[in-house]
């Protein structure tokens, strides 16, 4: 007979403070990576508005440029990508066994080099916004 392990109760948000940073990586990473996802669908319907005619087209980005909303929600998904991109950097560096024994400092520079270049490109995203 095969031995059952107490895993605790599914309800237990608790266990959230006993996650180390490969955890938080991993949750992270994924969470991006479904963003990424859902980025995708929202990216084609804008540009299935490019099918009725040059004019739509230009009308619904012009549209949605002006809201300052839309402008922030772009520098989010540029945070979402670029930590997306150094995460998966550092996963491919750890599979071919580089840095194996520090990936925790690797996912804390991945997050602030993802903080770097965010608060870097901000004017950039919100220009002409407000």
């Amino acid at each position: 007979m095969s031995q059952s392990y107490d895993r605790g109760l599914i309800e237990d948000f608790g266990r959230w403070r006993e996650f180390t940073a490969g955890m938080w990586a991993w949750v992270f990473h994924k969470f991006t990576g479904w963003v990424l996802i859902g980025y995708l669908f929202t990216h084609i319907a804008v540009l299935s508005t490019s099918m009725q005619g040059a004019k739509t087209f230009n009308s619904t980005i012009q549209g949605l440029e002006s809201l300052a909303l839309v402008r922030l929600l772009e520098v989010g998904l540029l945070a979402v990508a670029v930590f997306h991109i150094l995460n998966g950097i550092r996963l491919l560096f750890v599979d071919l066994g580089v840095g194996l024994e520090s990936q925790d400092k690797s996912f804390y520079a991945s997050l602030v080099l993802t903080g770097i270049i965010v608060v870097a490109s901000v004017p950039t995203f919100v220009s002409g916004a407000f």
